[in-house]
């Protein structure tokens, strides 16, 4: 995924986008429902949400389990979460090194959070290591191809990266052998968001706390003439129907012990 995310930056990035984070979450939104699907229907005891966030998924989550635990690296975004109080437990922890013990949960829900892990290997074999053996752990994380748009206009700009880097399907099938874990659902689909101009598109990155954290990064303000440069290379994308996409790759997995 290349350079190691700077979990400390991330953390206080989420955190100050934790008031606006529901309002310009569509995709994670999207995600998230459609992983709640893909659930199996037993009865949860005990339910874990790696990633929490702002908490939009507490409420469904708690309609499953007997007790729930909030789990996110930031500090702000939990305080949000709370606000809900729908979980037993908010903690504020990295997904990989979960502070629980072996066998504490038979659900496992994580949308769109371990793509920001440095070692996805570690945090596939920490969700192993604390579902029982009947539990199942679900994920939905980024994969290559996703901001393709953006990134290809950027290069219209200038040589630098400007847009997270992501893992290939194939890598993260790598992370879940070398984490020995059994992924009994594995796919991946491709979302699709559309905005007016590119400035909605970067306002909603922002919004989401998911600005550019990996790689090597321009720490520069983006200049009124680097706005207009990307915003011509962004027109070859624009739809007939008026409006510009914004494209994710989002794979989607079910595992279990």
């Amino acid at each position: 995924m290349g350079d190691l995310v700077d979990k400390a930056a991330l953390a206080a990035r989420f955190g100050k986008a934790a008031e606006s984070y529901d309002q310009f979450a569509l995709l994670q939104k999207d995600v998230g429902r459609q992983l709640l699907q893909l659930i199996p229907e037993q009865n949860y005891s005990q339910g874990l949400d790696l990633g929490c966030g702002s908490g939009f998924f507490l409420p469904d989550l708690r309609k499953l389990c007997g007790h729930l635990t909030a789990v996110d690296i930031s500090m702000g975004m939990l305080a949000k979460a709370k606000s809900y109080a729908l979980a037993d437990l908010h903690i504020c922890g990295d997904a990989e090194t979960l502070p629980f013990m072996d066998g504490s949960f038979d659900l496992v829900f994580s949308s769109l959070a371990i793509q920001w892990c440095n070692d996805l290997a570690q945090a596939f074999a920490e969700i192993k290591r604390v579902l029982t053996s009947q539990g199942y752990g679900l994920f939905a994380t980024l994969t290559k191809g996703s901001l393709e748009e953006l990134n290809q206009a950027w290069a219209g700009v200038d040589d630098q990266q400007h847009v997270n880097q992501f893992l290939t399907k194939e890598q993260i099938n790598q992370h879940l052998d070398t984490a020995q874990v059994c992924c009994i659902q594995n796919q991946v689909v491709t979302h699709t968001l559309f905005y007016s101009n590119v400035a909605d598109i970067l306002r909603s990155l922002k919004g989401i706390g998911a600005s550019q954290v990996n790689g090597k990064r321009n720490q520069g303000l983006l200049t009124r003439q680097q706005l207009v440069t990307l915003e011509n290379a962004y027109e070859q994308y624009r739809q007939p129907n008026g409006l510009l996409p914004i494209t994710y790759q989002v794979c989607y997995g079910v595992i279990c012990r």
